[in-house]
């Protein structure tokens, strides 16, 4: 038995663990894996930290800095699944914003809670961004697009697939939405990764090996067939859209899964190097 907990609530790129339980893939290497969403970036990570659950989907420079407080934390990550991170800044034209400078003056809604949130300082100070000409301003993750789309903010933080696709859904016009990928200004961070209860993982190697090989078979398979992957949430969620949650893991997969660095190194590897430089631009703005 081996249970696990995602980053959030269900969404499109959740398949990724859903559809191996579904294809019986857990199965038939051996495992009973118990998949649950969660509250909050930070969930995964203590849940797996205390013990609770054995392994996780977990945003892996929340864990860095969760480690940093708590140092003797039984956590390790053991496979990178978003190769490049899925924060992200969504804007719109109409509200003056093409370019990061252009959020001074502005109002900036985020989930305090937020993985993204996490990283505004560095990607401010990255950009040059005065943050004292920011308002920032606390708000929960539903309303995020609906405010975005009246216009009772002028750009919100998130994850690209997550508000991207919500602001669409809502009817403003694609070309009107700016999304500015941290990763693509100037962030070196790796996103979410397998992490695993380090006793667990020493006490039980084969199952965390098993788990991961049932886990690459599935995200194989979704990769390939993303339309029928996404039948996964689906049938989980009688909420959820077909077409948006397939969008979601669509553009998951493209833009940050299947970078050029895993074209060339293969799917949950790392830069030895990158790790380094990631701890070094975190420490532009968080003090170990």
């Amino acid at each position: 038995s081996i249970r696990f907990s995602l980053d959030g609530r269900l969404e499109g790129p959740e398949a990724l663990f859903l559809l191996p339980q579904d294809r019986g893939y857990f199965k038939a290497h051996g495992l009973d894996v118990a998949v649950d969403d969660a509250a909050s970036p930070l969930e995964p990570i203590t849940r797996v930290g205390n013990g609770g659950y054995d392994m996780a989907f977990a945003d892996i420079n929340a864990l860095i800095r969760y480690r940093d407080q708590n140092p003797s934390a039984p956590i390790k990550a053991v496979f990178m699944v978003y190769n490049k991170p899925a924060y992200a800044i969504v804007t719109r034209k109409s509200r003056g914003i093409t370019e990061p400078k252009q959020l001074e003056g502005k109002k900036l809604g985020a989930p305090p809670a937020g993985a993204t949130f996490a990283q505004w300082p560095l990607f401010a100070k990255l950009n040059a961004i005065d943050v004292t000409k920011v308002t920032i301003e606390n708000i929960g993750i539903p309303v995020r697009a609906p405010m975005l789309a009246a216009g009772q903010i002028d750009a919100a933080l998130g994850s690209s697939f997550r508000l991207y696709v919500d602001l669409k859904d809502r009817g403003v016009p694609i070309d009107d939405i700016v999304l500015m990928a941290m990763a693509n200004y100037g962030l070196k961070l790796y996103g979410d990764a397998i992490i695993v209860n380090s006793k667990f993982a020493a006490e039980k190697p084969e199952a965390v090996r098993a788990f991961l090989h049932a886990f690459l078979k599935g995200l194989k398979e979704t990769i390939r067939h993303p339309a029928e992957a996404v039948e996964s949430i689906v049938k989980r969620d009688d909420g959820a859209k077909r077409d948006v949650e397939l969008e979601r893991l669509r553009m998951a997969l493209r833009d940050n899964i299947i970078t050029p660095e895993v074209r060339v190194d293969g799917l949950g590897a790392i830069e030895v190097a990158w790790p380094a430089e990631s701890i070094q631009q975190t420490a532009m703005v968080y003090t170990f």
